[in-house]
């Protein structure tokens, strides 16, 4: 199969995970996937069958690492046209096609289809941290577009989720602990009750840098925090 795809100008192919077996196509032009996105797909609840949603996929990394620990159909959305075309080759690549479908589309465009509203099992999503005024101008328009909230905000993101999620399903989201009360905020807004958090710490000394977040759609208030992962031990 890997002869079969093209590589474009400054794309390598990676090794996604040990043990996996998995390949991803990436390019230092645009944002690669970083620790976040397997935080992210280790710790969301995957049903067995049945059908989930990423949004803000960027190359694909975060359902392709969910084939190993389900056989639900994945439904994938990225706004940047480079990175969908990336992301339907890697799965292309890995001989997934039949389990993963990437979507070339603007996730506020996509939910707000009513035949889709409440459809999927579960959702996962790693949005751009930051506000759109916080961006750097010298920065290219992929990186700005993977780190700043260019093509949506927190609660454009939020409300798709809760749009896209049925009755009981799993939002899962990685973000920054800065905007930890508005996450949590603007989930219960769009009747997202959270339900799990987990700290990220670069280490046992270091504060925390990233945090994980999950919430069932009109859940019941029940709020666990788990022990904090410390991604390296000095």
């Amino acid at each position: 199969m890997e002869d079969q795809i093209k590589l474009e100008t400054n794309e390598r192919l990676d090794d996604l995970m040990m043990d996996t077996g998995l390949r991803i196509i990436q390019s230092r032009e645009v944002f690669s996937f970083s620790t976040d996105a397997v935080l992210l797909s280790n710790f969301a609840s995957i049903p067995k069958k049945g059908k989930v949603i990423d949004l803000c996929t960027g190359n694909g990394v975060i359902p392709l690492l969910l084939t190993g620990r389900t056989k639900a159909h994945i439904d994938a959305v990225e706004i940047q046209p480079r990175l969908a075309d990336m992301a339907k080759r890697s799965v292309k690549l890995n001989g997934l096609e039949q389990q993963i479908n990437i979507v070339e589309a603007d996730l506020r465009n996509f939910a707000a289809n009513k035949a889709i509203y409440g459809t999927y099992d579960a959702v996962t999503v790693n949005p751009p941290y930051m506000s759109a005024e916080a961006g750097d101008s010298n920065e290219n328009e992929h990186y700005a577009i993977a780190r700043h909230e260019v093509h949506g905000t927190l609660q454009d993101i939020v409300e798709a989720c809760s749009r896209l999620v049925r009755p009981a399903g799993k939002v899962a989201m990685v973000h920054r602990p800065s905007r930890f009360v508005e996450i949590i905020e603007t989930m219960c807004k769009y009747k997202l009750e959270p339900k799990r958090v987990q700290f990220i710490h670069p280490n046992k000394n270091g504060e925390a840098n990233m945090v994980l977040i999950e919430a069932m759609r009109d859940g019941r208030p029940e709020l666990r925090l788990l022990p904090p992962i410390m991604v390296y031990d000095t």
